[in-house]
C-alpha cells in the first residue's frame, strides 16, 4: 500500500514538473529582430509646417462685404477675383446676392478648403472657385472688379500688377488699406473699417498725334495714376493741359487752342487711339516705345 502512494506521489510530482515548464516555454518572450529603418527615410517629408502667410487671416465682417460688393458695382456675370480669399465670404456674396462669378486664391490650403465648402453649402460652387495659389502669380487680366483685404504692404507691392494687367475700367476695392500713393476714387467708413475704391485708369501718358476740327495739333500727356498734365500745341502755339482726369477708359481735360478760349476735350481710348467728338489722337511712335514704368506710377 505504502508503494503505491509513493509511486502516484513521484507521478503527480512529475506531472506538475512537466507542466511548469511547458507553461515557462510559452510564455517566454522571444528575441525579435530589430526594426530596421531605410537609410533615405526622411521624417520631416510627413511634417509639414504650415506656409509662411505674407497676411495673417482676418475675416471680413458681413456688414463690411455688402460696401464692398456695393461699391465696386458687381453686375451679374461679371468675374471677381478675391486675393487672399480667407474663408470665401466675399465671392460667395457676390455670386449668391449679385450672380457674378469669379476666382478666390489663398496660400493657406485650410483656408482654401473651408472656402470651397462653404460655396457647396451656399449652393454657388458652380459658379466660384477657390484655389491655393500664391496671389502674386494669379492671372488677373479678365477680371472685372478684384476684392482686396490683405496690407498695406502686400497694396503697394500688388499695385504695379493691378495697373499694367487690369483692364482700363476694372474696378479694385480694399478693406481697411489703401494703395500708398495712387489716390483713391471713393472711400466709406463702415464702423471702424475703411473701404477704398479704384478704377484702373487707360494708361495714355506720351505723345500722341492729333487732329482737331481737322487741323493737326500734337498732344503730350504727362500722367500719373488718373490724373494727367501736359501740353497741346495747335498753330505752332502750345498750351498747357488743365484738369487732366482720366476714369477707366474715358478721359476729359481742357485747353486753349491758339491761345483763344478754354476748351473742354472728351474721348476714350479706343486700342491706340484717343477720340472724341470733333477731334481724335494716334500714338506716336515714341509714345509707343517709352517705358511701361514712366508712364504710370
Amino acid at each position: 500500500m505504502r508503494r503505491k502512494r509513493f509511486l502516484r506521489a513521484v507521478m503527480v510530482g512529475a506531472l506538475v514538473t512537466l507542466l511548469a515548464f511547458v507553461g515557462w516555454r510559452l510564455l517566454r518572450p522571444t528575441p525579435q529582430e530589430p526594426v530596421r529603418v531605410a537609410n533615405d527615410f526622411d521624417p520631416g517629408e510627413f511634417v509639414k509646417a504650415r506656409p509662411r502667410l505674407d497676411v495673417p487671416y482676418v475675416a471680413t465682417d458681413n456688414d463690411v462685404v455688402e460696401v464692398m460688393l456695393g461699391m465696386a458695382q458687381v453686375r451679374p456675370g461679371e468675374k471677381v477675383v478675391d486675393l487672399g480669399s480667407g474663408d470665401g465670404r466675399i465671392l460667395i456674396a457676390a455670386a449668391r446676392s449679385l450672380g457674378a462669378r469669379g476666382l478666390g486664391v489663398d496660400i493657406d490650403p485650410a483656408r482654401v478648403r473651408q472656402a470651397n465648402a462653404n460655396a457647396r453649402a451656399a449652393g454657388v460652387a458652380h459658379r466660384i472657385l477657390f484655389r491655393r495659389e500664391d496671389l502674386f502669380d494669379t492671372e488677373i487680366r479678365d477680371a472685372d472688379v478684384v476684392t482686396l483685404y490683405l496690407s498695406q504692404d502686400v497694396n503697394v507691392r500688388l499695385r504695379p500688377r493691378l495697373l499694367a494687367e487690369l483692364r482700363p475700367g476694372t474696378r479694385v476695392v480694399s478693406h481697411d488699406f489703401d494703395m500708398g500713393d495712387w489716390p483713391h476714387d471713393a472711400r466709406r467708413q463702415v464702423g471702424a473699417a475703411s473701404v477704398y475704391f479704384w478704377i484702373v485708369p487707360a494708361r495714355v501718358s506720351g505723345r500722341w498725334a492729333m487732329t482737331v476740327d481737322g487741323r493737326p495739333a500734337e498732344l503730350e500727356i504727362d500722367q500719373r495714376y488718373q490724373q494727367f498734365t501736359g501740353r497741346l500745341t495747335t498753330g505752332g502755339r502750345p498750351a498747357r493741359i488743365e484738369q487732366g482726369r482720366i476714369n477707366g477708359p474715358n478721359l476729359r481735360f481742357a485747353a486753349r487752342i491758339d491761345g483763344g478760349a478754354r476748351r473742354v476735350f472728351e474721348g476714350r481710348l479706343e486700342g491706340d487711339a484717343l477720340v472724341g467728338a470733333n477731334w481724335r489722337a494716334t500714338r506716336t511712335p515714341q509714345a509707343e516705345a517709352a517705358p511701361a514704368a514712366n508712364t504710370m506710377r
